[in-house]
């Protein structure tokens, strides 16, 4: 005779639970990396300095384009834009504003350390991360990874703005 014992409901709703319980947990891990920690947030601009002015080593290139004027939008003399940035170890993109230009930046490749005036502590982003870049935000990034980083900014760009047109 053979006895077999099958789970209670009881201990199947607790597995499931605690499941549930740690996928959560690991979502809002995933979210907050790259971030810069709450307590070190600096809304009023307090955070980082100004750093680097001129870029070292690294290639920007836009990748496409869309006129935004001419879409439902009607945003006139603003570009939706996609560009692809390699950045060597050690490149910069120097500092600059978003005020006028809100973007993301993904990491694709490698590691990025960004410098915000929004942050009293350097924010390192990896791979796989997200980087939004909005009102507010004046920062500069730098490579100090080991490889070359790549990163894909998509922005809303104003055209006559010629004298930011290469800001990163």
């Amino acid at each position: 005779m053979s006895l077999e014992t099958k789970p209670s409901r009881r201990v199947w709703r607790r597995i499931a639970t605690a499941a549930a319980v740690a996928g959560a947990m690991s979502l809002a891990a995933a979210a907050n990396a790259g971030e810069c920690p709450a307590a070190e947030r600096r809304p009023d601009g307090s955070g980082q300095k100004p750093g680097a002015t001129a870029p070292k080593d690294v290639t920007d290139k836009v990748i496409a384009t869309t006129e935004l004027g001419k879409e439902r939008v009607a945003l006139n003399d603003r570009l939706f834009r996609a560009r692809r940035l390699d950045i060597k170890p050690g490149g910069i993109v120097p500092w600059h504003s978003h005020d006028n230009r809100p973007a993301m930046i993904y990491i694709v490749k490698g590691t990025v350390t960004e410098y915000a005036n929004t942050c009293a502590v350097p924010i390192v982003h990896k791979a796989g991360e997200i980087s939004p870049e909005r009102l507010g935000t004046s920062h500069w990034w730098k490579n100090t990874g080991n490889e070359t980083a790549v990163l894909i900014s998509v922005d809303i760009f104003q055209v006559e703005d010629k004298a930011n047109e290469k800001a990163m």
